[in-house]
């Protein structure tokens, strides 16, 4: 893929495409860039904060984007719902490499379907997952010495006042619209719970509980399909985070438990938290940029054309080491392995 070429990031302005960039940016430092936004002025701040990148307004109501005809790209990033799929037209019009996290588990069947009628056009990575697929790639990291994975359990707080811009708020309540059953893996028959199945008790790393529920979720399948475990469940609860609780900053936390054997057949099980201190902004910031970074080939094999997952195409290793560059840490829970 030329680098003369710019990589097009939809929403850039927000805090997900606006993260992601400054990450790519610091990752490769002569790859351009386009900001791409409603307010031309926020995006061309953006970008001059950047170098390297330029600033565009785009009409996602439009099948060109409202783009110049002479404009190319090297792939195109949807940090927002792509509520017309135009963005996703686009890119496979121009034979781009496409990434959204967007859509989530309820709204990815439009995504899947072009995909599928277009097979040959365009890589497309789906990566609603929570935090961009950062927290699958951090269980399956987790999940390495096990021989065979028996359960995965995720508990995941998002803090109130961390739920991202307007985009990340209008995501949140447009899933919980489309859905209030929570998706779950369980006895190896992927399963809709509802209430109480899906209610559920999600403690933060000070112990206190939160009330949430089960939710559907792509890292479900995800987790359940890379590992085999026939049981899975992600639970989320929204409230008061560790840190605020502390006075400091809305924190980022999840609880990763597995439960299984090693590779010797004898049973083990582990329960770690994935923190940061600054939120989720910068997970989901990492998972978008390390899936523009192998879908351009600058780490890894080229990508084929089809639809891909994050973890069909990243190593859960260096996805971990890269979360830790931006200041997250895996810390036991109480009574963990």
């Amino acid at each position: 893929m030329g680098q003369s070429e710019s990589v097009l990031i939809l929403g850039g302005t927000g805090q997900a495409g606006a993260g992601a960039a400054a990450l790519l940016r610091r990752w490769h430092p002569a790859l351009p860039l386009t900001i791409a936004g409603r307010d031309l002025d926020r995006a061309q701040r953006v970008a001059d904060e950047l170098g390297t990148a330029t600033a565009t307004t785009i009409d996602l109501r439009r099948g060109d984007l409202g783009l110049p005809a002479d404009h190319h790209y090297s792939a195109v990033v949807a940090a927002l719902w792509d509520d017309h799929l135009h963005g996703l037209r686009y890119a496979q019009r121009h034979g781009l490499p496409y990434l959204s996290i967007s859509s989530g588990l309820t709204d990815i069947a439009p995504e899947v379907v072009a995909g599928a009628q277009r097979a040959n056009a365009a890589p497309i990575l789906v990566a609603s997952h929570y935090c961009a697929g950062t927290v699958v790639l951090a269980a399956l990291h987790t999940a390495r010495r096990f021989g065979r994975v028996d359960s995965i359990r995720i508990g995941a707080v998002l803090d109130e006042t961390d739920t991202g811009g307007p985009a990340g708020i209008a995501d949140l309540e447009r899933w919980s619209t489309a859905t209030t059953a929570g998706l779950v893996r369980r006895d190896g028959v992927f399963t809709w719970v509802t209430d109480p199945d899906a209610q559920a008790d999600v403690r933060g790393t000070d112990g206190t509980g939160l009330p949430g529920r089960s939710i559907a979720i792509l890292d479900v399948p995800s987790l359940a399909l890379a590992t085999d475990a026939p049981d899975v469940r992600f639970d989320f609860a929204v409230g008061e985070s560790t840190g605020r609780r502390r006075g400091e900053p809305a924190s980022f936390e999840v609880r990763i438990d597995l439960e299984g054997t090693d590779r010797e057949g004898a049973p083990i099980s582990t329960s770690r938290y994935l923190v940061h201190p600054a939120g989720q902004r910068p997970l989901t910031a990492t998972g978008i940029a390390l899936g523009v970074e192998r879908l351009l080939g600058l780490r890894g094999e080229a990508v084929a054309p089809g639809i891909h997952t994050p973890e069909s195409l990243l190593d859960p290793a260096y996805a971990v080491q890269r979360l830790e560059e931006t200041g997250a840490t895996f810390i036991d829970a109480p009574g963990g392995g």
